[in-house]
């Protein structure tokens, strides 16, 4: 009965010409964790209007994986990751800074601070790769991401790190929601709100460490954000909110990972980036209240109901002798004559 259940997947994939094996498993688990951990950190970002900011980040953390090889001369993906998340929080906390510290507004110092730590990373990449370092091979994957590359050991890395984000996610929820939707409130209540925004910048963090080996460091912020738009189209309610964008994110990863094994020299990452924005566009288009085909229907509706009260209300109007010229101009002039003789 195990052995049934456990070769199941393999069964359902070779009927549709994909072959399950090693490498697909870490693809398909990998991109799912993913999908889950970005769409519901993704939710937090784009509530708070810091869907740039994971751009920034995602683009700060390709200076750290360099120097990251550079001082230690080890490709492996640990080290990597960490060197990343230290300049991608590096980059997020300078962020926060600017904007806090001086008069620039988000927007420029999220351009300043995106584009100087991506140059400089294109820089030590470029140098990386004209050293003769045979050890350099594979470094520039993290650009547009290589989720082929994924072994088992970067799948547990994947999971224990979601996993952890999750559970903070869980824990200080509360805090979380009142801050984001009220901060004032949430500082009236004693709420940590500077850190609280320093919390969600670790948690940004970590979605971006956890998906650049598959999607890259360009395309990381649409697994972020399209799940969480799309989620946003079917409820007003945060804990759906989530809980709808780690389907759609874990659907849209595996679908993505699926389709690439299943149509050769398709690339992963950009995939998955393809399907999330998919599921957005449907979103956009078909969702109840929110989806602008229902709005278009709702709107056309209520033309053609106000049109019918107007036929309506302009013909009981008529049928009471209340419309404009209804009095003829001998009556007045006989009311009037009549209200001088009495």
């Amino acid at each position: 009965m195990i052995d049934a259940l456990l070769n199941a997947p393999t069964a359902a994939l070779t009927v549709i010409g994909i072959e399950f094996d090693y490498t697909l498993r870490n693809v398909l688990l990998g991109s799912a964790i993913l999908g889950i951990v970005g769409g519901v950190i993704g939710c937090l970002a784009v509530l708070r209007r810091q869907s740039l900011l994971s751009d920034a980040v995602a683009h700060a953390a390709l200076p750290g994986i360099c120097l990251a090889f550079l001082v230690t001369g080890i490709r492996t993906t640990s080290v990597l990751m960490i060197g990343a998340a230290i300049t991608g929080l590096l980059g997020a906390l300078l962020v926060l800074g600017i904007t806090r510290g001086t008069r620039l507004k988000e927007d420029a110092a999220l351009g300043i601070v995106l584009s100087t730590f991506f140059g400089f990373g294109t820089v030590l990449l470029t140098q990386i790769s004209r050293s003769g370092n045979a050890d350099q091979a594979g470094l520039s994957r993290f650009l547009f991401g290589q989720a082929a590359s994924l072994v088992l050991a970067d799948v547990v890395s994947m999971a224990i790190l979601g996993a952890v984000s999750l559970v903070v996610v869980v824990l200080a929820f509360k805090e979380l929601k009142i801050s984001t939707f009220d901060p004032g409130f949430a500082a009236s209540l004693g709420f940590p709100v500077n850190g609280l925004s320093v919390l969600l910048t670790i948690l940004i963090v970590a979605a971006i460490v956890i998906g650049l080996q598959s999607v890259g460091v360009i395309l990381m912020v649409t697994v972020l954000v399209a799940p969480a738009l799309a989620a946003r189209q079917w409820t007003q309610q945060l804990g759906t909110m989530m809980t709808l964008a780690a389907v759609i994110g874990g659907v849209s990863g595996m679908t993505g990972a699926l389709l690439s094994a299943r149509i050769a020299g398709l690339p992963t990452g950009p995939t998955i980036v393809l399907v999330a924005s998919a599921i957005v566009a449907v979103s956009l288009l078909f969702a109840p209240e929110r989806g602008l085909i229902w709005n278009a229907i709702g709107s056309r509706r209520a033309g053609r109901t106000m049109r019918r009260d107007q036929t309506s209300g302009a013909a009981d109007r008529q049928a009471a002798g209340l419309t404009v010229g209804s009095f003829p101009a001998q009556s007045v002039t006989a009311q009037r004559t009549g209200g001088d003789t009495q």
